[in-house]
Parts: structure tokens; sequence; C-alpha cells
């Protein structure tokens, strides 16, 4: 993902937003949100489109924790590590995850950029400890085996996601509707019950 980026997203961000200076947590949000991570290829562009430095860019980029400038899996994942959560035993699910992706302390981010975890400070969801996020999506009451099926979803989520890219690639093809798609599936299972 690094090096991939089209300047025309980001003319698109900056003609929205504007091009003053003042505008930079903006800018760089949108940035985010469209590459998870702040590319280290647009901070020249930006800076001459904005008409300030680079170094003043990547001081916004670097003060600020909810920036990276490390790529980020689809699915961001942050375990809450409060007091609240800390007690009611969020560390095996932050363990359970980890170990189910192959990551670590040092390595946040799966090989896919498929997904990241993290942990948080706290989520101020305090009430419904332990909790994590996906995607800023806050789910509740968390056990390791809640977070595992959890993450089978999310890992369906992102093949149905590869196979819907790879059938818009296919010339003519058109993926099912969902209700569609789940009526096929209800036939055949219907129809498999009968040969057996």
């Amino acid at each position: 993902m690094k090096g991939i980026f089209d300047l025309e997203i980001v003319n698109e961000i900056t003609n929205e937003l504007g091009r003053d200076p003042s505008g930079i947590i903006g800018i760089l949000q949108r940035v985010q949100e469209t590459y998870h991570y702040l590319p280290g290829e647009i901070f020249p562009y930006l800076a001459s489109q904005l008409g300030v430095s680079e170094a003043r860019i990547y001081s916004v980029a670097t003060f600020y924790e909810n920036f990276s400038l490390e790529p980020k899996g689809r699915f961001v994942l942050k375990v809450c590590d409060g007091t609240a959560c800390h007690v009611r035993k969020s560390i095996p699910i932050l363990e359970r995850l980890r170990r189910e992706l192959g990551l670590s302390e040092t390595k946040a981010t799966t090989d896919d950029l498929g997904f990241t975890v993290e942990t948080v400070s706290c989520l101020g969801a305090c009430g419904l400890a332990p909790a994590l996020t996906v995607n800023d999506q806050v789910h509740p009451a968390m056990t390791p085996d809640k977070a595992a099926l959890l993450l089978g979803e999310l890992r369906a989520r992102l093949a149905a996601e590869a196979g819907d890219a790879t059938e818009a690639g296919d010339a003519g093809a058109t993926p099912p509707d969902p209700p569609a798609a789940a009526a096929m599936t209800t036939a055949l299972d219907a129809g498999k019950g009968d040969k057996q």
C-alpha cells in the first residue's frame, strides 16, 4: 500500500475543505480515512497545496496520536485497557486477538493490511466493560471467545469484499444483492436435505 495513492483524491479533499493552512487537521483526517494512514508522499504535495512547509504538516501529523504514518488494516480493533476494562479482563481479549492474527506488541498490523490491533487508555464506555471498537463501532461486554467470533465475522467481510472486487473485475459480472444471495443459499440448503 505504501507509495500507492491518487493525487486526485487528495485534490478532491482540498477542493472540498479548502486550502487554508488552518484546515490541516481536517485535511489529514480525510486523507487518513481514505488510506487508513498518512502516506509520507502526501506531505510535500499538501505543503505546496496549502502554502506551508512540510515540517508544519509533519508536526501536526506526529503531534496527534490518532494520526498514523504507518499503514493500518481495513479493520482497526482498539481494545480498551482503562481501569474498568482492565479489571474486567481486557488483556486476555487483547492476547486472543493478537494470537489469532499473528500479531504482537511490536507488530500491530497484519501483512495483508486486513487488521490492526491497538490498545487505548479509555474508550469512554466504562459501563460496557470490557469493550473494544472496530473502526470506532463499540462492541461491549467482550470475552476472548466473543472477540474470536467477532474476528471470524470480520474475516468473512474481508473475504466478501475481496470477492466483490474480483467479481467487479470480471467483464459483465454483477454480484448478487444480499437478499437474493440469502434466498439462493436457503434454497440450496433445502435441496441438500432432500438428497440425503
